[in-house]
């Protein structure tokens, strides 16, 4: 919800860009290691370079890096690994989640066989019984949707207004919410303080656009015919699904053309809009926000934020003028489709029908071990990562992750410091940005407890709903209370990492630290091209087209001069022409990169590779031995851009790259292989391009900001 703000690395879209649909505190699995031990993880590093780390074989022609890097580094590897039949998109990234996959699986497993002799009550019974129910499809086929007809039928029994308003918010108070999303967040203004954020949410397409756009008609049929598909599935003749289904999206559609589109949910302005209860209840005279805080025993003092008031009037004149029909067919519409991953066979297959198959060209569902993971770390996530850390993180590795987070984390102040654009006054407020950075390695300093969660062996449906509620009155309950800086937005075992403006961290996950990304026997310049990039990628969030209008300490506002501004925004508007240029599918030449869209993660990118880059010639200083060698051929400049390349190798089915041009802030893969070196004279240099080659930019066309 408001933890949209979170910048990650990478964006993996699934079913939820469209549908919303996660006593004794456990101690840390594995103790710090000490600085001696990160030392020594270093030299061993470095000294072992007997087997080839990076496989050279995968290269393409030598003259091809000047043209086309994506190509030299990947092309190869992308034609020798297509697409797997239950993916849509597979490379770098993907290879290492199907590892942390297969260890998580390992660990389910084994919880599974323990659970019923576990400790009553433990993490371990909760997620052997929890992932066992998911397993367990002869019950669920035999339940039907017999789990969600009290929904469908409390649904059915709305008379009016009032009755609508008491159904919503019972149905918030379960962890169900639908329409708009609800929960905890950092103050825009006071970011040292919880506050409650309401926001615009009940769309089952991926963007606005698809509710008008004539683009979009084959994806809006079906859609229709996939809600009328669960129409009739629920019990409805034929030609009554149809007239619901159509009914839905006609209220969708309504809610669509009144909510902020993508690109311009990138503003605070748009995030954020603090009202008091009383001015909320004018805003909306017909959905009383009083009652709706004491259903879900919550109290708001001075305010919260109607994160969106465009889109809460429209919702408030929907509920005072759209025939109870119509609202009964939309609720009914998401309660079954949210519901669908958690029934029988038939209500799953019908979701991936068209969310798999028609709106991302999925051909195979993947097996149900890894949709039942899927729920385990929706639901338990943080609990997973414990048994996680404790079996595949060492202390070496949180060690040797933090030395390279405090040395790109130097060499970004010293980037800063020597800005040939930038006044001396806002030097000085960057640098304090800067200095307030806290760095977040591998998982929780002190982990969650699950005590009060309730989770039988079966009965998957009421099990995921009542993680559910547990999960909501977690983050509910931090409304009015400090903000918890060391608390995670990802769990230990996902393959990504982020940067929160609202608490100014950066955090990464336990299962990035791994090859490609890092590798504890690898040379500095494929640890630094590597997880060095995406700790300065994180870092550099900070200062992106966002992340620059906040400030150390979390709080939204300017601490720019106005001429420094406008200096930023000339450089970054150059990044969003050179990103809108870039054309991804051959067969659709009129589809382009959103350089707008884009924008935060391409500064991010740039920034990142250039202050890894930096740090990786201060790192080869101290070891000027290293620094002249070549391995396997290449240099060490060479081997850091080359791996840079290499953690950006894959590709990518053309329905999911079209959602993906339209709903996802990140560039694809290709791009981001290409577009921050050809920026950086360092990697002209490297390999020798020459002025006209195409990964050089003539210097009035190259970016440069930090």
């Amino acid at each position: 919800m408001t933890k949209q703000y979170l910048k990650p690395l990478a964006l993996t879209l699934a079913v939820s860009l469209a549908l919303t649909a996660c006593g004794k505190q456990e101690p840390a699995a594995k103790a710090p290691a000490t600085a001696s031990t990160a030392a020594a993880a270093g030299t061993a590093a470095a000294a072992d370079l007997g087997q080839s780390i990076f496989d050279v074989s995968e290269l393409g022609d030598s003259a091809q890096a000047c043209q086309d890097f994506n190509g030299f580094v990947n092309a190869k590897w992308v034609a020798a690994n297509p697409i797997p039949a239950d993916q849509t998109v597979w490379g770098a990234f993907s290879m290492l989640h199907e590892k942390s996959l297969a260890d998580q699986h390992q660990l389910v497993d084994d919880a599974v066989k323990n659970a019923d002799g576990a400790k009553a009550g433990s993490i371990e019974q909760k997620i052997g019984w929890l992932y066992h129910s998911s397993m367990d499809m002869d019950a669920r086929n035999k339940a039907g949707f017999d789990p969600i007809k009290p929904d469908l039928a409390g649904i059915d029994a709305l008379k009016s207004n009032k009755d609508l308003q008491a159904w919503l918010n019972q149905s918030f108070a379960k962890g169900d919410g639908a329409v708009f999303n609800f929960g905890s967040g950092a103050d825009f203004k006071d970011a040292k303080t919880q506050i409650a954020y309401t926001e615009q949410s009940g769309l089952g397409l991926p963007t606005t656009d698809y509710y008008t756009d004539a683009k979009y008609k084959d994806i809006r049929d079906s859609y229709v015919k996939y809600l009328a598909k669960l129409f009739e599935m629920t019990g409805s003749s034929a030609d009554d699904a149809g007239k619901q289904a159509a009914l839905v999206l006609k209220f969708e559609t309504d809610l669509a053309q009144h909510s902020i589109p993508r690109v311009e949910m990138r503003k605070p302005e748009n995030q954020y809009h603090f009202v008091t209860v009383a001015e909320a209840n004018k805003l909306t005279p017909h959905f009383d926000w009083s009652a709706f805080f004491a259903s879900q025993g919550v109290t708001v003092d001075k305010g919260f934020s109607l994160s969106q008031p465009k889109f809460f009037a429209e919702f408030d004149k929907l509920v005072a003028s759209a025939p109870i029909a119509e609202w009964q067919a939309y609720l009914k519409a998401h309660t079954i489709s949210n519901a669908a991953p958690l029934l029988s066979e038939p209500f799953v297959d019908a979701q991936f029908d068209f969310y798999g198959k028609t709106l991302r060209g999925q051909p195979q569902q993947q097996p149900q071990w890894k949709r039942s993971l899927t729920a385990v770390n929706g639901a338990m996530g943080q609990a997973l990562g414990q048994l996680y850390v404790a079996k595949y993180f060492t202390p070496e590795a949180k060690a040797r992750a933090e030395e390279l987070v405090t040395n790109v984390r130097d060499a970004l102040k010293t980037r800063i410091q020597n800005l040939d654009w930038m006044s001396e006054e806002t030097k000085t407020k960057a640098l304090d940005k800067w200095s307030k950075f806290l760095p977040k390695i591998g998982y929780p300093e002190t982990w969650r407890s699950w005590d009060g969660l309730s989770i039988s062996k079966d009965g998957y449906y009421a099990n995921m709903q009542a993680a559910a509620k547990f999960n909501y009155d977690y983050d509910i309950a931090k409304i009015g209370k400090p903000t918890d800086r060391k608390e995670w937005g990802m769990t230990p075992q996902t393959v990504n990492a982020y940067y929160n403006p609202s608490d100014n961290t950066i955090n990464f996950p336990a299962a990035i630290l791994q090859p490609p990304f890092f590798d504890a026997r690898a040379d500095d310049a494929i640890n630094y091209g590597g997880i060095g990039a995406v700790i300065g990628h994180e870092a550099s969030h900070g200062f992106d087209d966002q992340g620059s209008q906040f400030d150390g300490d979390g709080n939204n506002v300017n601490w720019w001069s106005d001429a420094d501004k406008k200096q930023f925004e000339a450089r970054t508007g150059k990044l969003v022409e050179q990103f809108n240029a870039y054309a991804p599918l051959a067969d659709h030449p009129e589809l382009h990169v959103n350089g707008t869209l884009t924008l935060g993660e391409n500064i991010a990118d740039l920034g990142g590779l250039n202050v890894a880059y930096d740090a990786l010639q201060t790192a080869l200083q101290k070891n000027p031995a290293e620094a002249g060698k070549k391995i396997d051929g290449y240099s060490e400049d060479q081997r850091f851009f080359l791996n840079w390349a290499r953690v950006w190798r894959g590709d990518i089915r053309e329905k999911a790259q079209m959602v993906y041009l339209n709903a996802d802030p990140h560039s694809p893969m290709k791009f981001r292989a290409m577009g921050a070196p050809s920026n950086m004279p360092t990697f002209a240099s490297a390999f020798q391009c020459k002025s006209g080659d195409a990964m050089v930019r003539a210097a009035d066309k190259q970016v440069k900001i930090w």
